[in-house]
């Protein structure tokens, strides 16, 4: 039997080998919806960010590549939306956050995998040091209708409970995240550094006492949780919410092909 524990010993040498050989990348040939890395100035209130996402999509391998250098005054930040998006069943979900501005623009937050040209995602291979990260700010029409008009995923929107002074903070912990990025390259992993841990350790910022919970890991159930923890709007049922905030729900969303008019036409039953 002695032979079989040395074999064990070996194959589980090997896969620490090959675990710790594997080295994140900024140079490889990207998926052009995941081609280009977020960097921002900051100037006090005045926030330049470099490779927004505005894509115009007519199909999933249908569409006009936009990238664009965009500036925000977070003096004027009026709200952050917190978005599901279903892909595959009720306990999976992407989370991405979309702040609103008074001007009546709106940018999203994504914590995406950095595919390949070619490549599919594959949780499985998210656990294996397969996919490199990458945040995505992107506006609305893209990053949104691509997901619930062009993929068919059931999107869900909620208005979070953040006072306006925290607003800032909260932003400003995405473009340091997307530095953060763009400096050190980083692997996604399907369970410690995905779409929704991202949030959650974001989140912590503004509040560090938010507990742990397995909602985190199914992330699916992040609405409820984000709701329990009371960072949702008060007073409203959440059944209620959740209805209300069905974005694929709404007749004639897929021809709103305006950035402004489509942020205003997914949030028209949203509880202020």
């Amino acid at each position: 039997m002695r032979w079989v524990w040395v074999v064990l010993v070996v194959l589980c040498l090997g896969i620490l080998v090959w675990w710790f050989s594997q080295r994140p990348r900024h140079d490889r040939p990207w998926a052009d919806d995941v081609a280009r890395l977020l960097t921002a100035q900051v100037n006090g209130s005045m926030v330049t960010l470099n490779n927004v996402r505005n894509f115009d999509w007519r199909s999933e391998t249908d569409y006009t590549a936009r990238w664009e250098t965009r500036q925000y005054d977070l003096g004027t930040l009026q709200t952050a939306d917190l978005v599901l998006s279903y892909w595959m069943g009720p306990a999976i979900a992407h989370t991405l956050v979309s702040f609103g501005f008074a001007d009546g623009r709106y940018l999203t937050f994504s914590s995406e995998i950095r595919k390949e040209k070619g490549e599919a995602f594959s949780a499985w291979k998210g656990f294996f040091r397969q996919y490199e990260a990458v945040m995505i700010a992107a506006q609305e029409n893209d990053i949104i209708r691509v997901r619930s008009e062009v993929r068919g995923e059931q999107v869900y929107m909620y208005r979070l409970a953040i006072p306006p002074k925290q607003l800032r903070t909260l932003f400003m912990a995405y473009v340091e995240e997307a530095r953060r990025i763009e400096k050190t390259p980083r692997f996604y992993n399907s369970l410690t550094s995905n779409c929704t841990t991202v949030v959650f350790q974001i989140a912590k910022q503004i509040q560090p006492d938010l507990p742990l919970d397995y909602r985190l890991l199914l992330s699916g159930y992040f609405d409820e949780y984000a709701y329990d923890q009371g960072g949702l709007v008060a007073g409203v049922p959440f059944d209620v919410l959740k209805k209300r905030g069905r974005v694929q729900s709404m007749p004639g969303v897929q021809n709103m092909a305006n950035e402004e008019d489509y942020s205003r036409y997914i949030r028209r039953e949203l509880p202020k």
